[in-house]
């Protein structure tokens, strides 16, 4: 395949905001998103991150801010002199047309001549070769959604923005589609701006995530470091699930807290923690659901020192295959998940059963107790 190299350019926000009245859509932003990576604006219905998008494309005018693609100021321009191409949830295919004049509307548009080479290089891509002369309506949806992304990509975007593109898949072809997205844009290097509420589907795909809340960008950063270390409730909570445990700090020693809780005593190491340290202060511990081990009472000797721990009573319990998943109740937390993987189940770990929750310290996060302890608990399932 001799596909024509294309490099993607980078994305520079610098104080865009938009307004409508009295509304704040956007609060002032500033994002560099860099060449040729993969980035994800996560967050629920309303919180900005489409509009945003819409700024990148030209779509929307900023009421505040420039917008700079691959060091070009494009504040003002129209969408089609700006370097991008974007790919909707609809698709917005062409019914008349085949999968072949399709992806080749953009470059006949622009008065290409010779078309077929290219066309047969960006069906070949997207694993669509075969199905060049279907039409729309005989191709599922992720194939649908191959078709909208080659037709973008035909044109050499510097930047290619992804709107919620595989929302109107079903689960199993949205985590398809998940992968052949990042195979894509690793292919052609091309910078891509991903626009969805689904946290898996932007931490499967995304070099970089920036969850939006309210306007605003809450955190920003690799997946992983944004699950491990949360920076505020919403993102706990949004991102995956998480226990938060109201505790207050009685003693800083090296670099752990020891903290007090209805239940007893936690460890956390200082570095985890985001919130003011002071003897005295108020904090929201943060553990995992994956990362706590459940032990029955009767087994509470075989749970090695150093661990965290806090007992409680199984509320619940839910088969789901590769895990289990426990609710318990605790004297410092009314329910915690527990997630544990089905490898060796305890017949004991059962409703009503009384257990000890333990983890590593290490895989605890402090966060600061003025937050809204269930900010992002309530994810909204509409794109915004």
């Amino acid at each position: 395949m001799t596909q024509q190299p294309t490099t993607g350019g980078d994305v520079r926000l610098t104080g865009i905001s938009k307004t409508y009245g009295s509304f704040t859509a956007v609060h002032p932003l500033d994002l560099h998103i860099p060449a040729g990576s993969f980035f994800a604006l996560l967050g629920a219905s309303g919180c900005g991150k489409t509009t945003t998008l819409r700024m990148i494309a030209g779509l929307e005018d900023p009421t505040t801010g420039t917008v700079l693609l691959a060091g070009q100021d494009v504040t003002a321009l129209p969408p089609y002199k700006r370097p991008v191409n974007t790919v909707f949830q609809s698709y917005a295919l062409f019914p008349h047309l085949d999968v072949y004049e399709n992806v080749a509307f953009g470059l006949r548009r622009r008065g290409v001549k010779s078309v077929k080479k290219q066309v047969e290089e960006m069906l070949e891509l997207v694993q669509l070769g075969d199905f060049a002369r279907r039409k729309p309506q005989q191709l599922s949806g992720g194939q649908q959604q191959r078709v909208a992304v080659a037709r973008a990509l035909i044109n050499h975007p510097r930047v290619l923005l992804l709107d919620e593109p595989l929302g109107a898949l079903d689960l199993k072809l949205r985590r398809q589609m998940q992968l052949e997205l990042k195979r894509i844009q690793t292919e052609v290097g091309i910078t891509f701006v991903h626009v969805t509420h689904d946290q898996e589907e932007a931490m499967t795909m995304a070099d970089t995530v920036a969850v939006m809340n309210g306007g605003r960008v809450e955190q920003q950063g690799a997946p992983a470091e944004l699950y491990e270390n949360p920076a505020t409730t919403f993102v706990a909570n949004f991102l995956g699930t998480s226990n938060l445990i109201e505790a207050e700090i009685s003693d800083k020693s090296g670099g752990a807290l020891v903290l007090t809780t209805a239940g007893g005593k936690l460890a956390l190491p200082a570095a985890r923690c985001s919130a003011p340290v002071r003897t005295g202060g108020k904090v929201l511990v943060g553990v995992r659901p994956e990362k706590i081990s459940l032990t029955h009472a009767e087994d509470a000797d075989t749970v090695a020192d150093g661990r965290n721990r806090i007992t409680g009573r199984i509320a619940d319990s839910s088969f789901i295959g590769v895990s289990t998943q426990y609710v318990v109740k605790t004297p410092d937390c009314p329910e915690i998940a527990v997630y544990e993987q089905n490898i060796e189940r305890d017949p004991r770990l059962v409703p009503g059963a009384e257990v000890v929750l333990h983890w590593n310290p290490a895989h605890t996060f402090g966060l600061d107790a003025a937050q809204d302890i269930d900010a992002g608990t309530e994810r909204d399932e509409e794109a915004a």
